[in-house]
């Protein structure tokens, strides 16, 4: 499987409240201020190299080995906008909303909604955790049975 690095040119928040009408810059692009990185071959393991790095100001993924790096704050009613692009041939990224509850799916992936990125996907919205049907699903995801439904459906 080729590596695909994956820069996060510019992230930012904007607030919709009353409050707060002025952009908000999630990434300072200098370092990991705000924010925390969750990468499971990482946990209890020092020699694991982090996966995200910064790179001439912006957000780098390496993307093995693979986790996310979640936002210490909560934030709600907001618009968030996003530049990206795949350095060399196109990969897999995606933005998680809304996570919550972390690790519930392959043990890596929170309860959330998935803004996707994915070469040839992007656009997509996957609820995880939750059912979701999208067009040529089993053709984009693969065997069924490998997406541990078991898991993530509801349960009775």
């Amino acid at each position: 499987m080729k590596q695909t690095s994956i820069l996060l040119a510019l992230v930012f928040f904007l607030a919709c409240s009353k409050k707060e009408t002025e952009p908000v810059s999630l990434f300072n692009g200098k370092d990991f201020t705000g924010w925390h990185i969750d990468v499971p071959a990482m946990d209890g393991n020092d020699t694991v190299p982090s996966p995200f790095v910064i790179r001439e100001g912006m957000l780098v993924s390496l993307a093995e080995p693979q986790g996310h790096i979640i936002t210490d704050k909560v934030y709600s009613n907001y618009r968030l906008e996003v530049q990206y692009r795949f350095a060399g041939e196109p990969g897999n990224c995606g933005v998680i909303l809304h996570a919550s509850t972390p690790r519930l799916l392959y043990e890596m992936f929170p309860k959330s909604i998935e803004a996707q990125l994915m070469h040839e996907n992007a656009g997509d919205f996957w609820c995880i955790r939750e059912d979701i049907k999208v067009d040529d699903m089993e053709a984009r995801r693969g065997d069924p049975a490998k997406w541990e439904l078991r898991k993530a459906c509801c349960a009775a």
